[in-house]
């Protein structure tokens, strides 16, 4: 006889193993259910070679809500994070390079060797971001109100959000009103004159984006990036003690100890529906699973149109379905270096460069051209480069006197209008790492190890469909009410007792646990 449970996560990434760790301290009797052998999704660990433990995908942490890392008592379960410090470190071909530091008073002196008019301006804009942040904020842990609003409960639903923007001044207000829609670049130009700041600033709107710094929208994603912080101060971001998966191992720890079951090594294969209501899943060995609640941590396209038979699902549904948008152009390539990079716009290592993010994007016209391939169906002639070397706060992570170096570059994209990736993957690191041997001579002296992640392959070892790492497309038209359909927010679906709990859901991607909370949340309201 199978076995029954209150309720079954499918996919053990980092929001799967949320909404169990809620649910179990809710007192339900909880499975979680991981294809890979390793927890965590896209949030891992894992020893690429021997004695390199690598963040093969997540590989930076602020996003993640002060609530859940209390409820869940994550700290107690492992989870330490070094705030950054430089923030970022830009370096220009010109041999300049720029700064952020924690301390503002070091930023503003970086920011003025290139514009005195930009360190007058840049607290008055990080103060405008920090207070928009703040209103958004507060609908990150919030279930999105119907759309369109149907009855009078919807509509005070409405009502309520807009009070949260009260406390705004009126240019407040018009600047948040504008940012869900315009450009990282129309933004920047609005606040600052220097290209090297705002080139800066715009990676952030770009990272994880189908668009460009001039793309509409990505204002959006550059605040999105803003919200959360290390150590209760807003804007950090920080490395994880032990990489990525002790984010993913410490929630899961929370969620063992209340009494949740995580298995890991199984293949769900369907959804089992009666009568228009989930009653388990069927695992690809043949065993069968009951339960009433079934919440899935995979994304929307996996989750309605592979596990389930479309003929369960409203045909107008299907359709909408076949429409929401989740191919991905990032790229991620993980190194193991026998020493650090010496770049020639700040020579010497170690330094503080290497404790920053390292950006290697000179211009928004540069920005830009690198979408411009992608958008056609090329990957970039010269991508952007967002480089990072966690060895540098935590040393375990890799033998003594040995690094490890992320990069995440945009633009890659998924579909290629020429080849194939198996073609074109190591063809296109090549470039990467020429490019950055233009930054830093000795780069190809000290690579010891590549691991090249393409759309493809992130699709193929995570499970995310077209690579995406935000589960979809974080653009207006697939957030907040219409994420990841309209009608269909509330991280319920068509089917009665079957949920969404991972980032094709409001509040979207990066490593937040929102969806995870949120999701628990409604599955115990019923």
């Amino acid at each position: 006889m199978a076995k029954r449970y209150d309720a079954i996560i499918v996919g053990g990434g980092h929001n799967g193993l949320v909404t169990a760790a809620y649910l179990a301290r809710a007192g339900r009797n909880v499975l979680v259910l991981e294809k890979r052998d390793l927890l965590g999704g896209c949030a891992v660990t894992e020893e690429v070679w021997p004695g390199y433990k690598v963040s093969t995908g997540a590989y930076l942490t602020s996003l993640m809500q002060q609530k859940v890392i209390d409820d869940l008592q994550l700290a107690q379960h492992g989870y330490i994070v070094d705030a950054k410090d430089p923030s970022f470190f830009s370096a220009f071909p010109d041999g300049r390079h720029l700064f952020m530091w924690q301390d503002e008073h070091k930023t503003l002196a970086e920011i003025a060797k290139f514009s005195a008019r930009d360190a007058e301006a840049y607290p008055k804009f990080e103060q405008q971001i920090e207070r928009l942040a703040r209103v958004i904020e507060q609908l990150l842990l919030v279930t999105p109100p119907k759309f369109p609003p149907s009855s009078l409960g919807d509509l005070w639903d409405y009502l309520q959000l807009g009070r949260k923007m009260l406390g705004l001044s009126a240019p407040d207000t018009v600047a948040l009103f504008k940012i869900f829609t315009q450009s990282a670049s129309d933004l920047l130009d609005e606040w600052f004159e220097s290209p090297e700041l705002k080139v800066t600033l715009a990676t952030d709107g770009v990272i994880g984006a189908n668009g460009g710094p001039r793309s509409p929208g990505t204002a959006y994603i550059l605040l999105h990036h803003c919200m959360g912080g290390v150590g209760g101060k807003r804007g950090l971001w920080g490395f994880v003690r032990g990489g990525m998966g002790a984010v993913s191992n410490a929630i899961a720890q929370s969620a063992r100890a209340a009494g949740a079951e995580i298995r890991t090594g199984v293949t769900v294969s369907q959804f089992s529906v009666n009568n228009g209501a989930v009653s388990g899943v069927v695992l690809e060995s043949g065993e069968e699973i009951q339960s009433r609640i079934v919440a899935s941590n995979l994304d929307p396209h996996l989750t309605f149109r592979r596990l389930l038979d479309p003929r369960h699902l409203p045909g107008d549904f299907n359709q909408s379905m076949k429409h929401f948008r989740s191919e991905g152009t990032s790229c991620k390539i993980n190194l193991a270096l026998s020493g650090l990079p010496d770049f020639t716009a700040y020579p010497g290592t170690p330094g503080p460069q290497h404790r920053a993010t390292m950006h290697i994007c000179p211009s928004i016209d540069y920005v830009e051209r690198a979408w411009d391939d992608a958008k056609y169906g090329r990957p970039s002639g010269r991508p952007l480069l967002e480089m990072t070397i966690p060895t540098s706060y935590d040393t375990s992570l890799a033998p003594a006197g040995r690094h490890i170096m992320g990069i995440f570059l945009q633009y890659a994209p998924y579909t290629l209008r020429e080849g194939t990736w198996e073609e074109q993957r190591e063809p296109f690191a090549d470039r990467v790492i020429d490019i950055i041997a233009e930054y830093a001579p000795n780069i190809r002296d000290i690579i010891v190890e590549r691991q090249v992640l393409t759309p493809l392959d992130l699709e193929r070892r995570f499970g995310i469909t077209g690579g995406n790492i935000f589960h979809g497309e974080m653009s207006l038209d697939q957030m907040f009410s219409l994420r990841p359909l309209a009608g269909f927010a509330d991280y319920r679906t068509p089917i009665r007792g079957l949920y969404l709990c991972g980032s094709g859901a409001h509040p979207g991607g990066g490593v937040m646990g929102a969806p995870g909370h949120n999701a628990a949340r409604e599955i115990l309201r019923g």
